[in-house]
């Protein structure tokens, strides 16, 4: 499985409590949809105007829809490491899911906005006939019968393919290893597109799907992401991509705003074919709150939408869920769960191979940047379970001898530091392989020297250390320094302004407390619980901004102003501590220090691009 790339916010919203009020809404205001596409489940929900959550309904592909034959949303070709899922499903969900709201007593008629998500990466590609059929659907008919069954007006179906590459997809190796090498190396495909090239996104997908089914691409009129698929859907005709959820492609040159010639020539085989290929891929609108028009007549008369409901852009999953948060310029937000995903929301453009950056799916000029590591609670607990105790796997026995650990294991200030890396499983960030490597690191000399692997009780509050010493490592250029909240004339380092923190580690208060000690936190570390429908809500709330916002307000004036911050965050410990923050400054060199020469000493390195060493182990 360590092949699959991880998808953390699809962890994200599997792993957080579910605690968002549900309540039935009272008066006759106008309500908001957003919708979830994701690879298990379709969710809807409304919120009001004051974002009050009033509806939801969710479908389970495998315990819904199982005649599709899935397995936990797909299907797989392990021969070729497919992974996939078929579209027609996907259009039954969407039914099952208004229905069940339905049922609940939505009155959709009082629906002024709709947006929505959809897993990102997803590829789905339409068929011919499928603009044509997307306009004369029937209110009386399900949308698989009129979508995915081929007859005599549409031989093909509304799909060229029956199945959309899902973002587990692993079978484009080859592909990747071309989009890495035609722009000259991995950095420079993420200066352009964001991200280095990865299996999962659309353009080595789409590459390898014209060579592999020549005729189908021939056949397809538009290629959706999954986002752009269910908004074509709602609107009745092909909807545009949406600006953030392009960027997980490597085929949108981000800083140029359009698609990137050379990628596309690449991408389709010819310098002949990219206009093809531009057609299918259509127009990408460059606001991501601008209406695409309003809702397909089919949902007016089979669910009593106002013809005049809007359609807001649909987005990625990951997009959508930071929407849910109205995260601030350099706030952070840390998922502790079975990996570890580090986000923030920045108006810095510093791509690099080690991690994404995405446009904002809302706010011009800002960016989000995300850190995906596959090792987090499992090394935690790895170490845990091997630490001296009477009682076995105790977390509380960890929490007490991390927190009487002190900072680096160091007795004083001048004393070495203790270091270490802890991947029970291969990791991307930096590209090793699984084990464990401990360091002493001088601070004044600069030295490292080999420590015994034995496992200390200094390791409690060692592996907390050396995973909050890599989100700061790899995010340090993306934060600024600010002035001390309390003390006149005085600058605080550059640091987060708050660190949010998610996911089942979130509760763990050594945890909280020693990522603040790391990482700082102007105004501190917060607890961040916004129920299992994160990125549904995200969707939503985009409805309520897009429809009514004044003229130039931003998502974040909007949501902020609306949001109930004490319903869904708690501080949970300290963030900057003078002395101690500048102390695990010193040990930042020293860490990065240490993975080089791990690197070096377990592969042989084929890149040395800041955030991460791409190798080929020996």
């Amino acid at each position: 499985m360590d092949s699959i790339p991880f998808n953390p916010w699809a962890f994200l919203k599997r792993e957080v409590a579910s605690a968002t009020p549900n309540s039935k809404p009272t008066g006759k205001g106008p309500l908001y949809m957003g919708f979830d596409l994701s690879t298990q489940q379709l969710k809807g929900l409304c919120v009001d105007s004051d974002l009050k959550l009033v509806y939801e309904a969710k479908v389970d592909f495998d315990g819904d829809l199982k005649k599709y034959g899935i397995e936990k949303g797909v299907l797989t070709n392990p021969a070729e490491k497919e992974i996939f899922a078929p579209p027609a499903m996907w259009l039954e969900a969407v039914n099952l899911v208004l229905d069940r709201l339905r049922e609940q007593g939505l009155d959709f008629s009082r629906v002024k906005g709709l947006s929505g998500a959809g897993m990102q990466h997803g590829t789905v590609f339409w068929s011919q006939e499928a603009e044509g059929l997307l306009a004369r659907l029937d209110g009386k008919k399900s949308l698989v019968e009129q979508l995915a069954h081929q007859g005599t007006e549409s031989p093909n179906g509304a799909f060229a393919h029956p199945m959309s590459p899902n973002w587990q997809d692993a079978s484009t190796q080859l592909q990747c290893d071309e989009f890495d090498a035609h722009l000259g190396d991995a950095q420079t495909l993420a200066d352009i597109t964001g991200s280095k090239a990865h299996h999962r996104f659309s353009g080595p997908q789409i590459m390898r799907y014209r060579t592999k089914y020549p005729e189908h691409y021939d056949k397809t009129a538009r290629i959706s992401l999954v986002s752009a698929f269910l908004a074509s859907v709602f609107l009745g005709k092909f909807a545009p991509m949406d600006i953030s959820d392009v960027t997980g492609m490597n085929l949108w040159d981000v800083d140029k705003g359009c698609w990137n010639e050379e990628l596309l020539e690449l991408t389709v085989g010819s310098q002949m074919g990219v206009g093809g290929l531009k057609q299918r891929l259509g127009h990408v609108p460059e606001s991501g709150g601008d209406s695409f028009g309003t809702i397909s007549p089919y949902f007016v008369t089979r669910y009593g939408f106002p013809a005049s409901c809007k359609i807001i852009p649909f987005t990625g999953d990951n997009p959508s869920t930071i929407l849910a948060l109205p995260l601030r310029p350099s706030d952070a937000m840390v998922s502790l769960g079975t990996s570890t995903t580090f986000l923030m929301s920045t108006s810095v453009w510093r791509p690099d191979p080690a991690y994404h950056f995405m446009n904002h799916p809302t706010t011009a000029g800002l960016y989000m940047f995300m850190l995906c590591y596959k090792n987090g609670g499992l090394a935690r607990e790895q170490i845990r379970d091997q630490l001296p105790t009477t009682t076995k796997n105790s977390w509380d026995n960890f929490n007490a001898t991390a927190l009487s650990t002190s900072p680096l294991s160091q007795s004083s200030e001048a004393a070495d530091m203790r270091l270490g890396l802890y991947f029970p499983r291969p990791e991307i960030v930096p590209n090793l392989h699984a084990g464990q490597w401990r360091y002493s690191y001088s601070p004044t000399t600069g030295d490292l020297q080999a420590q015994t692997p034995d496992i200390l009780p200094d390791d409690a509050r060692n592996i907390l250390e050396s995973q909050f010493l890599s989100l700061r490592l790899r995010s340090s250029s993306l934060v600024t320094s600010t002035p001390h909240p309390t003390k006149s004339g005085i600058t605080l380092p550059p640091q987060p302004r708050r660190v949010y923190l998610v996911g089942g580690g979130s509760a763990n208060p050594a945890i909280a407390e020693i990522c603040g000690q790391v990482l700082g936190g102007v105004e501190g570390v917060y607890k961040l619980d916004i129920g299992g429908n994160a990125c549904a809500l995200g969707s939503a709330y985009k409805a309520v901004w897009a429809c009514e916002r004044q003229a130039g307000q931003t998502f974040e004036e909007l949501i902020g102003a609306r949001w109930d911050e004490s319903k869904f965050v708690k501080k949970v410990a300290e963030g900057y501590r003078e002395g101690v923050f500048e102390r695990y400054g010193q040990a930042m060199k020293g860490f990065e220090q240490m993975e080089e020469l791990v690197l070096r000493e377990n592969g042989v390195a084929v890149g040395t691009k800041t955030g991460g060493i791409v190798i080929e182990v020996k």
